[in-house]
């Protein structure tokens, strides 16, 4: 894994993974418009992964030119397997769950995705677990105080600190509206079973979380095996692309779908170029570096980076909670970062005592 966190790329990946979760909260705003206007979400989807697919693909063909290892037909299983997790059920269930809640359940499930990445790594032996180490204890100690400033800053509002009081987060409880009508066959099952709209839209998301845990998990492993980032994250969207647009024509009915406004343009550009190709661009190169646990641990920045960007371009206010959330955060971050560090200052010294005790001759 590269040091495993340290060295002197690590810095760039820290660096890295704040950039795309701040890209990640513009996105929540921009995609606000878009479905609201009526925009069907696979259609959505589909466009979004295509024009990432587009912008990847020669990008890596050109980079990792000569530095790609052979493709082997377990390489293709396991780029199906992260484009099926990490693009088409991360994306598609998010939009199905919001569709059927609202921004606020939506951002109070992404909190999870940190601790079930830490499960599902510590399982397959990516990510170091023992109980008994100062340094284990420190992350899961840092993982739940990352967490809890989610979950504060989801749960508390406090003051304003700045601005007037008012907050255009809340109010976009209510943009969602009718989504669920272009959806409403897949989940008819479900409402026979006598389930509640809001409890099948949990259930997705909850879903979504899983998928993502799942994609950082395994995409580690798939790395060490083929470590040209930039080309494994264009065949993963090749399979997600792939999915999504299928899924797509077989489950749109109307041809008006597929005609977007100019606000829909907007909302595909950015969605594709910033929170598709560029971020998980970042989110694989900084994988590599950092480990799964670690870059899943900038998933509750999100909710922050949203504030910060709704009183910056929307005149939304930034309250306490926000405050005292991002605070635990950043120090929840902090307390993980130091754990692997140290982690790895172990590990090298336990390296260069086995290569002084070995004989010369």
């Amino acid at each position: 894994m590269e040091g495993a966190g340290v060295g002197d790329n690590a810095w760039k990946a820290h660096a890295a993974m704040a950039l795309v979760q701040a890209m990640m909260g513009g996105y929540h705003v921009v995609t606000k418009v878009a479905l609201n206007v009526g925009m069907n979400q696979i259609v959505f989807c589909a466009f979004r992964d295509l024009l990432a697919l587009s912008v990847l693909a020669p990008i890596a063909l050109l980079h990792d030119r000569g530095r790609r290892p052979p493709v082997t037909g377990r390489l293709i299983w396991a780029f199906f397997y992260l484009g099926l997790t990490g693009i088409f059920g991360n994306q598609l269930l998010f939009l199905i769950g919001l569709s059927y809640t609202n921004p606020s359940y939506a951002a109070a499930t992404q909190p999870a995705i940190p601790v079930f990445t830490f499960v599902f790594a510590s399982i397959m032996g990516v990510e170091k677990l023992d109980l008994h180490t100062k340094e284990t204890q420190l992350k899961i100690l840092g993982t739940c105080v990352c967490v809890s400033g989610a979950a504060v800053m989801l749960i508390y509002r406090g003051p304003a600190l700045f601005g007037n009081g008012s907050d255009l987060a809340f109010h976009g409880d209510m943009i969602v509206g009718n989504q669920a009508e272009h959806i409403g066959w897949w989940a008819s099952g479900f409402l026979k079973l006598g389930l509640e709209k809001r409890h099948i839209g949990v259930l997705c998301l909850m879903g979504n979380c899983l998928c993502m845990a799942a994609f950082l998990a395994l995409q580690a492993p798939v790395l060490e095996k083929y470590p040209a980032s930039l080309s494994l994250t264009a065949y993963t969207y090749l399979f997600g692309a792939l999915l999504m647009f299928i899924s797509g024509i077989f489950t749109t009915r109307d041809s008006a779908d597929w005609v977007m406004t100019k606000s829909e343009v907007i909302a595909i550009l950015y969605a594709g170029i910033l929170s598709s190709a560029l971020s998980y661009g970042l989110i694989t190169w900084s994988n590599k570096i950092l480990g799964p646990a670690l870059v899943a641990l900038y998933n509750p920045l999100q909710p922050l980076m949203s504030s910060l960007l709704a009183a910056m371009f929307l005149g939304s206010s930034i309250f306490l909670g926000s405050v005292i959330g991002g605070f635990l955060i950043i120090c929840g971050l902090y307390l993980v970062t130091w754990a692997r560090h140290r982690e790895d200052q172990l590990s090298r010294q336990m390296s260069s005592t086995d290569l002084l005790a070995e004989p010369l001759l």
